[in-house]
């Protein structure tokens, strides 16, 4: 092999792979084309699943379905579309904040927790400047379309809710488990938006005795929860009944009441307007609409096992909208 062609090859190789690479390359964009827009549409999907998600879309819902039913009641009838449908964007987004805020809060807390380690915070697919930026966002919109459609009641019982939610019963959450009375609390409290922003007064019985309701259910239904992922809350620090009172009685006890104050509620809301056969038919009917709970809160206290906090879990699910619109039907007939 002469010295000519050992100087030649190198630089022939070097060529080739030039060529290749480019032709690599080229053939490599048209293939990967189509791939790119498709990963980009399901990013921008999964972002937007995201901030959905940080505002807790469940809890949002219920409180929606409770806002309805309750400025059903206070206006003695559905209120205009137009009007309803700013009541919800405004409940809504004061909620929705509500639930982002408590998630930038406990976002270090909930990598601790399989329940909640796929949130977008701890997950890592949301920077935390955007959470804030959006959670002040929506409250603030939705506390100024309250006080703008509906007035300083509604708008300030918003901003009452939210204080309450974040400031108090978050940080409750890793030191006491009177937390879960807070939280019941401020999980009532959109009941009362609903009612004064259709012309029910804060002094009004009927108004009080809709956030019984609401906030003694939620006593069952948390309390199932907090029993199915009692290891969860204790290894992040959280301080539940369920974890403070490991055996579960404690919680099974309070779900029994809870039970028990929703029926009482209940029976005097359906009471109260004029007409006794109808009152104690909607009475009746919201007894048997409650047994179900009731029946499964007994039993989860004499046994608290998964099986049975499952059982109570699904009960409550039915019992509360079920509740709401036997009450709703009889306030308005």
């Amino acid at each position: 092999m002469s010295t000519d062609t050992l100087i030649a090859d190198p630089l022939h190789q070097k060529a080739r792979h030039r060529a290749g690479a480019s032709s690599f390359a080229a053939a490599e964009a048209i293939s990967t084309a189509p791939i790119a827009s498709t990963r980009k549409t399901v990013s921008l999907k999964r972002r937007l699943a995201d901030y959905v998600q940080l505002t807790k879309p469940r809890i949002v819902t219920m409180i929606l379905v409770t806002t309805v039913a309750s400025a059903s009641i206070a206006a003695g009838g559905m209120i205009p579309s137009i009007e309803l449908a700013w009541l919800l964007l405004g409940t809504g987004m004061v909620a929705a904040s509500a639930g982002a805020a408590n998630q930038v809060w406990e976002r270090e807390i909930d990598c601790g927790m399989a329940r909640t380690a796929v949130r977008p915070l701890p997950d890592q697919r949301m920077h935390v400047a955007n959470a804030i930026l959006y959670t002040a966002m929506l409250g603030i919109a939705g506390t100024a379309i309250l006080q703008w459609k509906f007035g300083i009641v509604p708008a300030a019982t918003g901003l009452a809710t939210w204080l309450l939610y974040v400031v108090v019963y978050t940080p409750m959450k890793t030191r006491t488990s009177f937390n879960t009375t807070v939280g019941a609390v401020a999980g009532a409290l959109p009941v009362m938006m609903g009612y004064t922003a259709a012309g029910g007064s804060l002094t009004e019985w009927t108004g009080w005795l809709l956030f019984g309701i609401l906030a003694a259910w939620q006593y069952p239904h948390f309390m199932a929860i907090a029993w199915l992922y009692r290891r969860q809350y204790a290894e992040a620090g959280f301080c539940m009944s369920t974890t403070v009172e490991p055996t579960g009685k404690s919680a099974g006890l309070q779900s029994i009441a809870g039970s028990i104050v929703i029926i009482a509620c209940s029976i005097v809301l359906c009471a109260m307007p004029l007409g006794l056969t109808a009152g104690i038919i909607a009475s009746a009917a919201t007894v048997l609409a409650s047994y179900p709970m009731l029946k499964a809160s007994i039993r989860f206290a004499k046994m608290p096992e998964d099986a049975l906090a499952r059982k109570l879990l699904r009960s409550s699910l039915l019992v509360l909208p079920a509740v709401l619109l036997i009450v709703t039907i009889r306030c308005l007939v």
